[in-house]
């Protein structure tokens, strides 16, 4: 076995990965950006070493200084984590000219896979089924409209080079074509530096499923079961598990074979992924497969009870596989949920800036891949993952439930993150009775999912109305000394202002309300933090905890975060707008990659005049009115920050 391994690679798969070394006695060496110098893989590695500015290209993918980096401290090994050189065959290549061991795929079974159009032929040769699309039409084709009408919209465009969604647009009619083919080519082309595009007819409400093949030097090559990541936003994963609930042992057989077949063709060795997707009769397609460790394997290392990071480790030594296929058993169930630095409320923008406060739960049948701690700064260059929450329990249901107690209780402040949509999520009809496809999110009402309920509200000014928490500042003891003994709060939660009112009656009777909301009883707090509300229709209990700038209530086996609402703006002073004027404003924090309009043109309402790329991917930035653009305030290239004015327009007469 190694005794020194580099992990090329940031965050939460870095430390997830140090874990392993330091538990099978390997020192480690972590690389870092200008701007990762206090990154927790830099503090958790035995050595650290920088490669470069923050951007991707001058560091992360910079594989002469990932090689040199390996060389000055002796690895004898690298580890390359998910994304970024994870999949790069001239990663493999220049580590086999250094004479230093890559942790992956020979560097032509990754070729191979590398390109989903050349992947897709390949698949289709091996009798595996394939989604109908077109693989080799250049962007500039006037064939190119002819083959999507024959494909039949609405349909996919898709990167050829990559994924995580990046490069992939969805086309729900013939006039998006070409902006989407435009946009997704940009979109490769700055992500995996090609820019090569592929279609496919969109199959409506499928399920992902993922297998896990493992394989060694000596032709042996096992699957370890299948993952659903049906679930996502934006064509992203945000929640997975294992075992699938529409896989039965008979599906899991033909998935495995057929994933098996292409890792044998390709002379694959080391962990892979194949990637299907099933449709709503039961039949699958190949999609790609991913020649790396997944984001998602621990829920497959929960139920198979192997290390699959010590697998890759023993595989690249040169150590035969430990198991053979009837040694594979799948043992409960395992639930994991991606946590973002994104605001689900605004399209699950990516959101930059420093943690305050960072306690993951911590409870039996419970993991914690962690990525950042409290203090921790989330620059805007890179992926907004976070850390990674995943339960474990006899059955999919105690999965479930600990999920959701799990991230009921995951504290996290000083950013903008999708906990409050997975709290939300773990609990939907679908994802309980696991009917989950990969649609879903898209056809929810996100904002009003993460709205709290009234009795959230009612029990917090409530817990201030009769003093049950510890406020040391006189300012926050809103007790009912005030005149008429009534107690009114202003909060905010995920970016939203809402009002309660405690308002104490004769005979030690409270009338709460909450917008429309409104309820009379007696008001109760026999411990610290607890209320208890006996009401006319029953009685009713919750839980309010102040932590840091927050207060946490728990109510109805949900919690909910609130804040003070600021009296006082602190961004940035905005002037007032003049009539018939709109200033097109930065939606976050990032880089102009394309400006689409001169000063002088004429726009019309949801036109795209902005393309900005934060956190390596794409956001528009639009209009809401027809008018004549006025001044353009930035240029491509140009680092903007959330809130800035990129654009200014002139309304025309009787247009707002």
């Amino acid at each position: 076995m190694f005794k020194k391994v580099l992990i090329a690679n940031r965050g939460e798969i870095t430390v997830r990965i140090i874990r392993t070394c330091r538990a099978l006695g390997i020192a480690t060496v972590a690389v870092y950006s200008d701007v990762d110098a206090q990154a927790l893989h830099v503090l958790e590695a035995d050595e650290a070493v920088p490669i470069g500015p923050a951007p991707v290209a001058q560091s992360y993918l910079n594989i002469e200084a990932i090689i040199g980096a390996a060389r000055r401290t002796g690895a004898q090994a690298i580890h390359p984590g998910y994304g970024l050189l994870a999949e790069n065959p001239l990663l493999a290549e220049a580590c086999q000219e250094a004479g230093i061991t890559f942790v992956g795929p020979p560097s032509q079974a990754m070729r191979a896979m590398a390109h989903k159009a050349h992947a897709r032929r390949l698949a289709a040769s091996l009798g595996i089924p394939v989604v109908p699309g077109h693989d080799s039409i250049p962007l500039d084709s006037p064939s190119l409209l002819k083959a999507a009408r024959e494909l039949g919209f609405p349909l996919l465009i898709k990167a050829a080079a990559g994924g995580g969604g990046r490069g992939m647009r969805l086309v729900e009619k013939e006039e998006d074509l070409l902006p989407a083919l435009e946009s997704a080519h940009r979109e490769a082309q700055s992500a995996f530096g090609d820019g090569y595009l592929l279609m496919e007819k969109l199959i409506p409400y499928a399920r992902h499923v993922e297998i896990q093949v493992v394989a060694d030097s000596y032709g042996c090559v096992v699957h370890l079961g299948e993952r659903d990541c049906s679930l996502q936003r934006r064509h992203q994963k945000v929640m997975e598990e294992a075992p699938s609930p529409v896989v039965d042992d008979a599906l899991r057989h033909r998935l495995g074979e057929a994933a098996i077949s292409l890792a044998k063709a390709i002379g694959y060795r080391n962990l892979g992924t194949v990637e299907f997707l099933l449709d709503e009769e039961g039949h699958f397609y190949f999609l790609e497969m991913n020649t790396r460790l997944q984001v998602e394997h621990g829920v497959t290392e929960l139920v198979t009870g192997l290390d699959l990071v010590a697998l890759q480790l023993a595989i690249a030594a040169g150590h035969p596989l430990p198991l053979k296929q009837e040694d594979v058993r799948l043992r409960g169930h395992a639930l994991e949920c991606r946590i973002y630095a994104e605001d689900p409320s605004q399209g699950f923008l990516p959101r930059s800036g420093r943690i305050n406060v960072f306690q993951p739960p911590q409870g039996e049948g419970i993991r914690n891949d962690v990525g950042v701690y409290p203090g921790a700064l989330v620059p805007p260059y890179y992926d907004p993952l976070l850390a990674k929450l995943l339960t474990w329990g006899q059955d999919r249901q105690e999965a479930l439930s600990r999920m959701a107690w799990a991230l009921d209780h995951y504290r996290l402040e000083g950013i903008t993150t999708n906990l409050p949509f997975l709290q939300a999520m773990v609990r939907h009809p679908a994802v309980q009775r696991g009917k989950v496809t990969v649609r879903l999110v898209e056809e929810l009402d996100v904002p009003s999912l993460l709205q709290p309920p009234p009795q959230a509200l009612m029990a917090l000014v409530a817990a201030l109305a009769i003093g049950a928490l510890d406020l040391a500042d006189p300012w926050e003891a809103l007790g009912p000394w005030r005149p008429g003994g009534t107690t009114e709060i202003t909060v905010e939660h995920e970016g939203r202002t809402y009002r309660a009112l405690a308002q104490r009656l004769t005979g030690g009777r409270w009338r709460l309300s909450s917008g429309s909301h409104a309820l009379e009883g007696r008001l109760f707090s026999p411990i610290r933090g607890r209320i208890v509300v006996e009401g006319q229709e029953g009685t009713w209990s919750a839980q309010v905890e102040r932590q840091n700038r927050s207060f946490i209530v728990e109510v109805a086996g949900r919690s909910w975060r609130f804040q003070w609402a600021s009296p006082i703006q602190v961004s940035r002073p905005r002037s007032p707008l003049a009539k018939g004027e709109e200033l097109l404003r930065a939606p976050l924090n990032g880089i102009v990659v394309r400006v689409l309009a001169q000063e002088g043109d004429r726009v019309k309402a949801h036109q795209v005049l902005v393309i900005i790329e934060s956190m390596k991917m794409e956001h528009n930035v639009e209009t809401s009115s027809p008018g004549l653009v006025r001044r353009v305030l930035c240029q491509p290239g140009d680092q903007v920050e959330e809130g800035q004015v990129l654009v200014e327009l002139e309304l025309t007469e009787g247009e707002s």
